[in-house]
């Protein structure tokens, strides 16, 4: 009885000491914390109202000459859900504004901010499940992303920049050699939804496929391969 006793001690205390052992102390839990961004969220949406369709589509150009004046949060917000953001449709429920292959959404969107206002200057990723903007890295990288795109200025005198980078690896686990052509035309289909939205709110854009892979990564950090830049202004 005794020996069983002894026996029920020296456990209770190696599972109490186990239990210690795996809390984290102050340091590690702040060390965790910081590894996640600010988060920012978005200006609810419009989806009703503005110009019709026609009349963006006659009014759509390239344009790569912007005012010296900042964005606003909502016509940020209004951009990127525009691009890939999340729509509910009565039929599938919870679908994105832009299609993909089967679904499988390999394209991540990124905004390289310089003067928004309401925001500050840095790298964020676009989360369309809850329309949130999450802080990459800070400050104002708008000079860097010009270099990167073999020295274009109109990309560093944008407010903004829209980045669509996309990962082959998600694409390929299904479509396998197929994947490049789907991915590519969903990245078709997110930068014109963008160029769009940016005419009927009075904006500017264009789509820019020349630039250094790797400057660009660097700058981001994450997501995957860049597929294009799409500057944003006040024409």
């Amino acid at each position: 009885m005794r020996y069983a006793i002894c026996l029920l001690l020296f456990f209770s205390l190696c599972l109490s000491f186990g239990c210690e052992k795996s809390k984290p102390t102050p340091t590690e839990a702040s060390r965790n914390e910081g590894l996640e961004g600010e988060k920012i969220s978005l200006p609810q949406p419009k989806t009703k109202g503005g110009f019709s369709l026609e009349e963006i589509l006659n009014r759509r150009e390239s344009r790569r000459a912007f005012q010296r004046r900042p964005l606003t949060l909502e016509e940020v917000g209004q951009l990127l859900w525009a691009a890939g953001g999340r729509k509910v449709d009565a039929v599938s429920g919870a679908t994105r504004t832009a299609p993909s292959a089967g679904g499988i959404y390999p394209l991540n969107l990124f905004l390289v901010c310089g003067e928004v206002e309401g925001l500050s200057a840095g790298v964020y990723r676009y989360e369309p499940s809850t329309h949130v903007l999450e802080e990459v890295s800070s400050g104002d990288k708008r000079e860097e992303l010009a270099q990167a795109a073999l020295g274009q200025r109109f990309v560093a005198e944008a407010p903004a920049s829209l980045l669509i980078l996309v990962d082959y690896d998600r694409a390929a686990a299904r479509y396998g050699e197929r994947a490049l052509r789907y991915s590519h035309m969903d990245a078709g289909c997110v930068s014109q939804n963008a160029a769009l939205q940016a005419e009927s709110l009075g904006l500017g854009t264009v789509v820019v496929g020349a630039f250094d892979d790797m400057a660009v990564e660097n700058i981001v950090g994450e997501g995957g391969t860049p597929l294009a830049i799409l500057p944003v202004g006040r024409p």
